[in-house]
């Protein structure tokens, strides 16, 4: 026989737990029957606990009751405050069992181990392409609506992605936060810089599987390729003639609209190449880049002293 503590004993047959006070037991029950009993005055949303409509709540009052003794930032609900605090602790609770790499956040290990698995949640319905983030979903379905929601409030130019408005922005602002830390060029984007440390490393890791050539950007790679295939995609619409890179195109299409875009700021002369231009103004600075290495006389062009050398030979 079960020992009388005094204190009334409650058994709930839903979920099999014990209670020493009734009102926890009646608790207890509103969440296993998902019975939401308490119900906000202001959008009429219900919630099984009254801890839940509380923090809901300041939703609409705007109350952020905890905040960080740190920086000084609120929150709302106690678990936003505890998350935020491992910024400045470093803590990282949650640690990946395959990998051993830590997080901050539950979610954010979640996110992580889809790496490992594969896993793709999120199907786009549509055109059936599966993501492992939410947000990566989110940013391919305007590839098919076409929405572009951040907008420019310089330009008011309008883009799908918010990275690509943060890129774009650098436009106007000038700003080049990536700096080589081996000459000190700055550039306003990251692959700029991954680019441009390749000339320092001499790194080239696309290669071309006909030839085996080497190229230090993908686009130089693709270009190269079209050499072994003979395929000309950019067409022009005026003549006909077709070329291999989409720049020889713009170039050419200048002999059609007499475009000369390359404008000379010392004597207003105007130029259709910019190379055209870069060897102009060698006439108001003087520069002689081509040498001789027979009798060192220097050229400002190279045809120049490509006809120069004939003497000698």
């Amino acid at each position: 026989m079960a020992k009388d503590t005094g204190k009334p004993s409650c058994d709930f047959d839903i979920c099999e737990k014990s209670f020493s006070q009734n009102g926890n037991l009646i608790k207890d029950k509103h969440i296993d029957t998902g019975e939401k009993r308490y119900w906000c005055d202001i959008c009429g949303k219900s919630f099984s606990q009254n801890g839940n409509l509380t923090k809901h709540k300041r939703i609409h009052t705007g109350e952020k009751p905890y905040q960080c003794n740190i920086c000084g930032k609120s929150f709302c609900g106690s678990a936003e405050f505890i998350t935020h605090k491992r910024i400045h602790t470093g803590e990282k609770p949650y640690r990946c069992d395959i990998c051993d790499k830590s997080f901050s956040q539950q979610s954010t290990l979640t996110k992580h181990k889809r790496i490992h698995t594969g896993e793709t949640p999120y199907h786009c319905d549509i055109c059936d392409k599966s993501f492992s983030q939410y947000y990566h979903l989110t940013s391919h379905k305007r590839i098919h609506t076409g929405e572009k929601p951040y907008c420019c409030d310089i330009c008011s130019k309008s883009f799908s992605q918010k990275s690509t408005l943060t890129k774009h922005k650098r436009i106007h602002t000038g700003e080049k936060p990536y700096c080589c830390d081996i000459c000190s060029k700055s550039f306003s984007h990251c692959t700029d810089l991954t680019r441009h440390i390749r000339i320092h490393t001499g790194e080239k890791p696309y290669h071309c599987d006909t030839c085996g050539k080497s190229f230090s950007e993908s686009s130089a790679l693709t270009s190269h390729q079209l050499i072994h295939t003979g395929k000309k995609p950019y067409c022009c619409n005026i003549c006909g003639k077709s070329f291999t890179k989409s720049n020889d195109l713009t170039r050419h299409k200048r002999v059609h609209t007499g475009e000369k875009p390359y404008l000379c700021n010392i004597c207003s002369n105007s130029f259709s190449q910019s190379g055209e231009l870069t060897v102009h103004k060698r006439i108001h600075t003087g520069e002689k880049p081509y040498q001789c290495d027979i009798c060192d006389k220097s050229f400002s062009r190279n045809t120049t002293l490509t006809i120069h050398k004939r003497v000698h030979t």
